[in-house]
């Protein structure tokens, strides 16, 4: 672990090195009520972890102000703002983490750099208003808006630090004659009535935010903070510097009397209508500040994999490094049509779609092996006579499922698997986890259903109709890198050691030595497996395509950056890109055929810790802070781009129509516009026990035969009608 600097003077004498079992790695930075610290998930997303000072925490009214900031912060977890990953506000040192955002706040980049540039600021603005709109909504005001609580993230300005927030219905109230807030940037009202102040006195505080950002100075500016203080009360603000069409709009904003003020709503939409030319999408992807300008010099990426990509279309690119390709045998695919699993997710290396939320997700037309109707005809059949269930399956946690041969295989704390009939939820029969553990997703191969233990210790093939166990083996060795691929289970051991196993009967197939350690397997279709792990150059992937039925390399070739395979469509297996800081910036397509790289898909903005699924040759991604976006990869366009303000919500599932599905972390499933990205309808919300604890990894809604299934963290597995939305 890096030393971590002193914090300075009154600072305890020993740090702590752990918040809950987030290792802490560095200091980001102090104030005065806490440390913050840089740490990383178990999946090696970076996270801002802020431990509150021991001299605080003896103090119970500070905890219930940071336990009311945790509240708060979990509440507006969204696109604009930096989303909770975790916490415990009753731990001996009260702790909080989020995702850790790259990049300067608001407050350094105008010391840095001076004042944005017209266009900039437009786009700060635009992400601003959308922030406090989605923070209003949810009955939060933030009360302490200002350039050092902005993060200029890689896409997006980001509102940090809710610590003297206050949700409408909470019980602590701000002490008689106690100014809470920043003067520059408060409200007249929070120095009159400090008690009363509600949503717009956050619109006046963005005023003074957007005076700041355009001229380094404040629209009340003084050495003195009860001058300032005076000024804010009686003067009229100075919003010269700030550009002729957005001055109208902030005086709106910088008006005395809090009813004056246009609401972020109004804000938004006045934006919209400044100019076809400042549309806020277009102009987010050519005119915002590059993401290397926000991010500090100690921290700046190196390398191809940390360049901000450019907008240009997708073109043929270079392979890069030199294949190695072991045969150069054409890869075997299936037919279109043909019943497929869709890809079960690894997050890293160490994470396994078997081990942890898989996401497993059937395409419609997979659900039946037949020469049946048509895909629109199945669900119009089904739509007439399904109704929507719920079925509870586990607690302290969502179940994983997946789909075949007509049953939902699920499983959830305490329950190994469960066959589920997806027709009305009826639980056809369950196996209880031993210790109470949660499994991964059970998976159909060889006829069998198989799934991993809880502790990742066997592998057991149990039978789909009773439940009962066929075969079992022991598989601690391969560190839960298992992966069904038809009807063969593939293990990889750490020193590169791929096992073939025949799912029907548990006999080795095959094994073969790859030249490679740690690595990670995956399928997503196309009838080849594929293992990635670190490139010899230390910054690709070397992505291995392994025949499932013969163990066979049929190609290894390198692919920029971080690479995770995807998906696979016109004879193409698609990687996204990911750069130095986690962030997905572009999708690279490797030929089944050899390896070699057809195409590369530069995304406009780069998406931080993105979920994707490739279907019929577009890519959906959705990023940790909520947006959603469509990529073509044929022409290399996105299509569209919705900012859903589902923080760290599941990979997206697609049914035959186009319709995008997504589950959020309190159980809600939400659909999209195909075309638009516009929310079409969404299920009420299932939080768990604990809504206080965060879901930071979420299964898929899988999607078959024209009706969705999700599962929330209450423990439910629910079933509603693809085809009607707008009904759930």
């Amino acid at each position: 672990m890096p030393s971590r600097p002193s914090i300075g003077p009154g600072a305890e004498a020993e740090l702590p090195e752990y918040a809950g079992h987030y290792r802490l790695e560095e200091i980001l930075g102090s104030g005065g009520m806490g440390v913050v610290h840089l740490a990383r998930s178990s999946a090696g997303v970076p996270l801002a972890v802020k431990v509150v000072h021991a001299e605080f925490a003896r103090d119970p009214e500070f905890r219930g102000r940071f336990r009311q900031e945790v509240a708060a912060a979990r509440r507006v977890s969204g696109a604009f703002t930096a989303s909770v990953v975790d916490a415990d506000p009753d731990a001996d040192r009260p702790w909080m983490a989020t995702l850790f955002i790259p990049g300067l706040t608001l407050a350094d980049h105008v010391k840095r750099n001076g004042p944005l540039t017209p266009a900039q600021l437009r786009h700060v603005t635009a992400g601003l208003a959308e922030a406090l709109r989605d923070i209003h909504r949810v009955g939060v005001v933030h009360r302490d808006l200002k350039p050092s609580n902005v993060l200029l993230g890689e896409d997006s300005p980001k509102v940090i630090d809710f610590g003297i927030s206050r949700p409408k219905d909470s019980e602590l109230r701000t002490e008689t004659g106690k100014l809470i807030g920043t003067p520059p940037f408060m409200a007249p009202e929070q120095f009159r009535r400090p008690r009363e102040v509600g949503p717009a006195a956050d619109v006046f505080a963005l005023g003074s935010v957007l005076v700041h950002a355009a001229t380094g100075r404040g629209p009340f500016d003084s050495d003195s903070p009860y001058l300032v203080a005076y000024q804010v009360v009686h003067d009229e603000p100075d919003v010269a510097g700030v550009p002729e069409d957005l001055a109208p709009l902030v005086l709106r904003c910088l008006a005395k009397e809090p009813e004056d003020r246009p609401t972020p709503d109004e804000l938004m939409a006045e934006l919209r209508h400044l100019s076809a030319r400042y549309d806020t999408q277009a102009f987010a992807a050519q005119a915002y500040i590059p993401a290397q300008a926000f991010i500090p010099a100690q921290r700046k990426p190196s390398g191809p994999s940390g360049q901000t990509e450019s907008t240009e279309p997708a073109e043929p690119l270079a392979v890069v490094p030199k294949s190695t390709a072991a045969d150069g045998t054409s890869a075997s695919s299936k037919k279109p049509g043909r019943p497929r699993l869709m890809r079960v997710g690894a997050a890293g290396a160490g994470v396994v779609a078997l081990v942890g939320a898989l996401a497993l997700t059937l395409l419609p037309h997979a659900a039946d092996d037949g020469d049946g109707p048509g895909p629109r005809t199945a669900e119009v059949a089904a739509s007439a006579s399904f109704h929507a269930w719920h079925r509870t399956l586990g607690s302290g946690a969502a179940p994983v499922c997946s789909y075949g041969k007509g049953a939902l295989r699920c499983a959830a704390p305490g329950v190994l698997a469960a066959s589920v009939d997806p027709r009305d939820g009826k639980v056809l029969w369950q196996r209880t986890a031993a210790g109470g553990g949660s499994a991964p997703a059970p998976v159909l191969a060889g006829g069998l259903v198989q799934v991993v233990s809880p502790d990742g210790a066997r592998l057991l093939a149990l039978d789909p109709a009773t439940g009962k166990t066929r075969w079992s083996m022991g598989i601690s060795a391969y560190q839960g890198q298992v992966q069904p691929v038809g009807d063969t289970v593939l293990l990889a051991a750490p020193d590169g050691t791929v096992t073939a196993i025949d799912g029907a009967t548990g006999t080795q197939r095959w094994r073969h030595r790859l030249p490679v350690t740690q690595p990670v397997l995956s399928y997503v279709g196309g009838g080849l497996a594929y293992v990635t792990t670190l490139a010899p150059d230390g910054v690709n992937t070397l992505v291995s395509a392994v025949d499932p039925a013969t163990g066979a390399v049929r190609w290894q070739h390198g692919s920029p950056g971080t690479a995770t395979p995807a998906g696979v469509g016109d004879g193409v297996v698609w990687c996204t890109q990911r750069g130095a800081e986690g962030s997905t910036v572009a999708l690279v397509g490797h030929r089944l055929s050899d390896g070699g790289v057809a195409r590369r898909v530069p995304l406009a903005l780069p998406l931080q810790q993105a979920t994707v699924t490739v279907h019929r040759g577009t890519a959906y991604l959705l990023a940790a802070g909520g947006a959603l976006v469509a990529q073509d990869l044929a022409s290399g366009k996105q299509l569209w781009r919705s900012e859903t303000s589902v923080s760290r919500g599941s990979a997206p599932g697609v049914d035959d129509r186009g319709r995008v599905y997504v589950t959020a972390p309190d159980g809600r499933l939400l659909a999209l516009d195909p075309r638009t990205g516009a929310p079409l309808g969404q299920t009420r919300s299932r939080p768990g026990a604990r809504p206080d604890r965060v879901v930071t990894e979420l299964a898929a809604p899988v999607v078959a035969g024209g009706r969705v299934y999700g599962s929330a963290p209450d423990g439910t597995v629910f079933g509603v009608d693809g085809a009607h939305p707008e009904d759930w």
